[in-house]
């Protein structure tokens, strides 16, 4: 019923830059926090940012200073700006919904850092 749909990922140079962006849609309610992961090849999937209903935030300390996230409640967006991007940032990126009905994930996009 719930939906999440991914973009903005690509291949970006060591020190550029990216905007990620997550459209909800669907029946959307009793939202508690929305956040980003990653997924690098191999890797477990890890949390990136996490924003709460009332705007706090929260950064894993390996994007901390480099990312920001943010949403647009009246457009049921949520975003991940990136900036400073590091080969190590390579990975799948998804969006994620946590609401009292429960979880719901994009199926991601990816970010690609490379020189």
């Amino acid at each position: 019923q719930v939906q999440l749909v991914e973009s903005g990922g690509g291949l970006v140079q060591p020190g550029g830059s990216l905007r990620l962006s997550c459209a909800a849609s669907g029946s959307i309610s009793s939202v508690n926090n929305m956040g980003w992961y990653r997924q690098a090849p191999g890797q477990q999937r890890e949390l990136v940012a996490a924003i709460t209903i009332g705007g706090m935030t929260m950064y894993a300390d390996f994007v901390k200073g480099r990312f920001s996230i943010s949403r647009d409640s009246a457009k049921n967006t949520l975003y991940l700006q990136m900036n400073s991007l590091k080969p190590e940032d390579t990975a799948e990126y998804y969006c994620h919904v946590d609401m009292a009905r429960g979880n719901y994930w994009g199926q991601g996009t990816p970010v690609i850092v490379s020189s």
